[in-house]
């Protein structure tokens, strides 16, 4: 193996880590959000044809199962929830579910172990991508929209979220801690 190659495998493993480091980290926000959402909140209906929190989270758990199922269909893939049934401690579970089997995917994917995931399908009708950081960087922004659009719903059905939550989502050196990360974001080593 040359230096180029076995450098290249380094970076590949590094990237695996830091991938499932940073979805670990993107699910906490997630949970953050739920444990600290007014109960009332949750299956409100907000005016106009738009979904109500409850069907916001399990639609993230929902397509976070399709991409293990379409991209990693050997890897356990998690049970859908029912968008209006659904309570937020079975949202909660089910996410940190759905958030392990996608760290699977993504360490598998981006590790360069060499296992099985080649290209990371984000739906039955959209083009395949081969496997690299932009998977990563589509899954976040998914869940991100989401996450916005949940903090603007709570505020306009008159459940704002406590500021320290709002403003605790961009601490990401304390969510890295939480997520059991030895180092945080920019760390060296």
């Amino acid at each position: 193996m040359t230096t180029r190659q076995h450098r290249s495998q380094i970076v590949e493993t590094q990237l695996g880590r830091s991938a499932v480091q940073i979805f670990a980290a993107n699910e906490r926000m997630n949970q953050i959000l739920i444990e600290h959402l007014d109960p009332r909140a949750w299956s409100a209906k907000p005016p106009g044809k738009v979904r109500p929190i409850a069907a916001i989270f399990t639609h993230m758990h929902n397509v976070r199962a399709k991409w293990v199922r379409l991209t990693a269909g050997h890897l356990k893939v998690p049970q859908q929830l029912h968008r209006t049934k659904c309570t937020p401690q079975q949202a909660r579970a089910a996410l940190a579910e759905s958030a392990a089997r996608c760290g699977e995917m993504l360490a598998e994917a981006l590790g360069g172990t060499g296992g099985r995931i080649d290209k990371f399908r984000r739906d039955g009708w959209a083009k395949p991508w081969l496997v690299g950081v932009e998977m990563l960087c589509y899954m976040l922004s998914h869940e991100a929209h989401h996450r916005g659009q949940v903090c603007m719903l709570a505020h306009q059905l008159g459940f704002p979220l406590p500021i320290e939550v709002s403003s605790g989502l961009w601490n990401w050196e304390k969510l890295w801690k939480q997520c059991g990360s030895p180092r945080g974001p920019g760390s060296s080593s």
